[in-house]
């Protein structure tokens, strides 16, 4: 089975070209540094209005690729008009009026916040206003990456002959969006950077919640009850036609408009009652963030002689109006054939309160995983590279309660982040394709990794809706109850990335990394009998070790050298072992701690070189004399090493050279230390008459070793 991907627009009316002014990293970090209440105490004790100098009031905070055609002045809300209010009698989404910037996308997501009072309140807190201890300074809170980020901005706006350039609210006295623009520009680096985006990234970024994007052309049957689950659990939700390529936010003869991006308020099923008929009709409320006269003209429209069929009380519980606000009525067949896309942020659980749900409301159950992809290490591409694809890390999901509405089926939201791609673009990098595959677990699978053979011969049972350059791919998928891999990947392999993985289910599920415990398997059959070419090489081998060792029949680690590199630099293209190895070889099997070894701990060492040899010769597959790095993994798991992935990360790093190859001389040095430090740590921890590794606490115990041996690493890395 092979996997295809798809490429966004470059403009469109919810996705667009998004570029950074600062690295993001950078631009967290300094905002981390800003405490709100520290800043505003030193402003009330000097008796000043605060500056920020992470976000200057200069052109380089509204601009990045460019110079401003027109000077603009900053100035504070008193500056610009008398009795300034930070929110003037409850924010709505009527309030929220677009400047001169292409960010109707966020506008739209704006317009969604403000239908949920709860949410709202979270990302711009209430308690701020231009009169108790004013100090000109504002806080917002946004969504980052798996965790909330508080945003401290200065109420200095830029404007041009005393009016707002860009977002601004409906009353001119009231300044809550043009700061929570500016906050959100001051995340993304520069004003400029919120042109063009996706409805749902701000959606997800003033909620925490995971996105889905439909096409309404080839949407599933069942998208309306999708939608009114998803209004019901108060999820945020925006929808699209897409751009002229001729024309920007071409206006359509039904008034709707072309490349621009709408939000949906409400999702409902609505009584009509006439003398011949009776019944239910879906119905989507829309609100263009324009807010003006260009609505909707065909049925359901404002004054339409179809809302005669709706009773005067249901009128009053929709809070029907036919203002020229932007916001309109459709029928859900009328929307769905005249738009083309629709986007849903579902809300994580903490989104509701306790209250709430008592009162009927539901909300999901979620758990998170962040992850990096490593080049040479776990970036094994999709299901195309079979040879790669399984290096990629594993999650185990358990899922185990059907929905309420559902017959033995479980929905499962999947939702893959990749982090920080913003700051790359001025690199010449973009977003990465990513995407994800589901396989279905045996009942006595173990959380060990898949392995390429499990690959080979199973078939997934979902997979993300496309492999796609977004911030974000979300897929909702219906499951039967049991225990599943996800495998979240870049389309090609060896890309880097550090992502996040959610899972929002119905019902409460368990996940965790698939992973190994770092241990020594021992091999009861001991090592495979030696072929024809090893027995003349041992023959000769006692002979030289008899010559060699002399009298007391031992020989030292300058002795051990020159043997084994007189019989393996004739098998294999290296410069041989150094004295340093040939000392840590003596010191894993030198039992009487003499310095040295006697014929009997020779042999011992080896059979341990004649078995990893044999791996060596066996997973080197193209003969190249090196071991990829993804070689390497199935050639220590051969050699009986049992590696968590992060102790098999810090490995390649110490072990492989400029091309992420394994030598055969680092493979042999990689074995020996890495089964001295093991049997060490399983002698120097083990309770007495504990032969085995997995010890009862055996997470704590895997852990430990993993730390253990990454710390030797790291020490060995640094000599």
């Amino acid at each position: 089975m092979s996997y295809s991907y798809s490429y966004r627009h470059t403009y469109t009316a919810s996705l667009g070209g998004r570029h950074s002014r600062r690295k993001d990293h950078d631009i967290i970090a300094e905002i981390r540094k800003q405490s709100f209440d520290e800043l505003k105490a030193e402003c009330l004790e000097q008796e000043c209005l605060w500056e920020d100098p992470e976000f200057p009031a200069e052109d380089g905070s509204v601009f990045f690729s460019r110079e401003g055609a027109r000077p603009f002045e900053w100035k504070r809300p008193s500056e610009i008009c008398e009795n300034p209010c930070f929110v003037s009698d409850g924010a709505s989404r009527f309030d929220v009026r677009q400047g001169e910037l292409g960010d109707c996308w966020l506008l739209a997501a704006i317009a969604s916040l403000t239908v949920n009072d709860k949410l709202f309140a979270k990302v711009v807190p209430q308690d701020q206003n231009f009169t108790d201890d004013y100090c000109g300074m504002f806080r917002f809170h946004f969504w980052r990456q798996g965790e909330w980020v508080e945003v401290v901005v200065d109420d200095r706006l830029p404007t041009y002959y005393g009016q707002l350039v860009f977002m601004h609210s409906t009353e001119k006295n009231e300044f809550w969006s043009a700061l929570l623009e500016k906050a959100y520009a001051k995340l993304e680096g520069s004003y400029e950077s919120l042109k063009g985006g996706s409805t749902c990234e701000a959606m997800v970024d003033f909620t925490g919640g995971v996105s889905e994007m439909y096409d309404l052309r080839k949407a599933p049957e069942n998208l309306f009850s999708i939608m009114l689950k998803a209004s019901q659990r108060g999820s945020l939700m925006g929808c699209s036609i897409d751009a002229d390529p001729n024309q920007l936010e071409a206006r359509l003869e039904n008034g709707l408009v072309m490349g621009h991006a709408y939000s949906l308020t409400d999702v409902r099923l609505i009584d009509i009652e006439t003398p011949n008929m009776q019944g239910k009709i879906p119905m989507v409320r829309v609100r263009n963030p324009w807010g003006n006269e260009a609505e909707w003209k065909g049925a359901w429209s404002d004054q339409s002689r179809e809302w005669s069929m709706i009773p005067d009380d249901q009128k009053q519980r929709m809070g029907l109006t036919f203002d020229d606000d932007g916001e309109f009525w459709m029928s859900f067949r009328d929307w769905q054939n005249e738009f083309q896309k629709v986007e849903i942020c579902n809300l994580g659980p903490d989104s509701l309160e306790e209250e709430e749900v008592a009162d009927g409301k539901k909300r999901w159950e979620a758990n998170t995983e962040h992850g990096e992809w490593i080049s040479g290490v776990n970036a094994g591409g999709c299901r195309n590279y079979l040879d790669t694809f399984w290096t990629n890390p594993q999650y185990r999901v358990t899922v185990t309660d059907p929905d309420d509405d559902e017959d033995d089926l479980c929905t499962v939201l999947i939702g893959c982040l990749q982090k920080d791609r913003r700051k790359k673009r001025k690199e010449g990098l973009d977003m990465l394709t990513i995407g994800y595959v589901i396989y279905k677990l045996e009942e006595n699978q173990d959380n060990s990794p898949l392995d390429m053979n499990y690959f080979k011969y199973h078939a997934s049972c979902a997979k993300s809706p496309s492999f796609i350059n977004l911030r974000e791919i979300c897929g909702r998928h219906k499951l039967s109850p049991g225990t599943y891999c996800i495998i979240p990947s870049t389309f090609e392999p060896h890309q880097k990335g550090e992502y996040l993985v959610r899972i929002f289910t119905e019902k409460a599920n368990h996940t965790c990394e698939m992973d190994e415990e770092t241990c020594i398997v021992e091999d009861d059959e001991g090592p495979p009998p030696p072929t024809e070419e090893e027995q003349e090489q041992e023959a000769a081998l006692k002979n030289s070790f008899r010559r060699v060792a002399g009298e007391d029949m031992e020989i030292d680690a300058y002795e051990l050298k020159d043997i084994l590199n007189c019989v393996f630099t004739r098998e294999f293209e290296f410069d041989g072992f150094n004295i340093d190895t040939c000392r840590s070889m003596v010191a894993m099997h030198d039992g009487d701690l003499s310095g040295k070894l006697g014929y009997d701990e020779f042999k011992d060492l080896w059979n341990d070189l004649r078995r990893w040899k044999g791996v060596f010769k066996e997973y080197d597959r193209d003969k190249s004399g090196n071991l990829s790095s993804y070689e390497l993994r199935s050639a220590m798991h051969a050699s009986g090493f049992r590696l968590s992935n992060r102790t098999f990360t810090s490995l390649v790093m110490r072990y492989s050279n400029q091309k992420g190859q394994i030598e055969f001389g680092d493979f042999i040095v990689c074995s020996i230390r890495l089964k001295t430090m093991l049997a060490s740590f399983r002698s120097n921890s083990s309770s007495p008459g504990v032969t085995q590794f997995d010890v009862d606490n055996a997470e704590w115990y895997s852990d430990f070793a993993d730390e253990h041996v990454v710390c030797c690493i790291r020490h060995l890395g640094a000599q």
